[in-house]
């Protein structure tokens, strides 16, 4: 991926890749200039000013659950479109993030112009209590004890 070339989480039934996004930022010092919103009814707006903000400041632009809004993905896709036919006006640490589970409303043409990555949730029970308690750090633990979660 590159600061034209986006990267596409596909999802499926209980598969979050945010956790693991998130731990990526922090190893590459970006968890200071992420931002992220989870699309649905009248996000979009607020999306493209993330992604006008992330190109001018080298922000990571992160769009959940594109597939919620299936009204904006034609502003989405021209938006993108219109973005890599200048890439000399995009900061180069820019990157943009989508995640979606499969819908016939993503834009064809951003899945073809893009990095498609699979995040397949764990099988079974053992596995995603695994999962869940792997994406909690030691700090958490000490910070909020049992008493706060009863």
């Amino acid at each position: 991926m590159t600061n034209v070339i986006p990267l596409v989480f596909i999802l499926s039934t209980g598969s979050d890749p945010f956790n693991a996004f998130q731990r990526f930022a922090i190893e590459m010092d970006f968890q200071d200039r992420i931002y992220s919103i989870s699309l649905g009814q009248g996000q979009g707006p607020i999306a493209e000013q993330m992604i006008r903000d992330g190109v001018q400041q080298g922000n990571w632009v992160f769009l959940q659950n594109c597939h919620l809004a299936v009204s904006w993905m034609l502003p989405m896709e021209d938006m993108i479109r219109s973005l890599s036919e200048t890439p000399e006006k995009i900061h180069s640490d820019y990157r943009l993030f989508l995640s979606s589970m499969p819908s016939p409303h993503f834009p064809v043409s951003l899945l073809q112009n893009s990095v498609k990555v699979t995040n397949e949730p764990p099988m079974g029970l053992r596995a995603n209590i695994r999962r869940a308690f792997a994406d909690i750090s030691q700090d958490f633990f000490e910070t909020h004890g049992t008493s706060s979660m009863i």
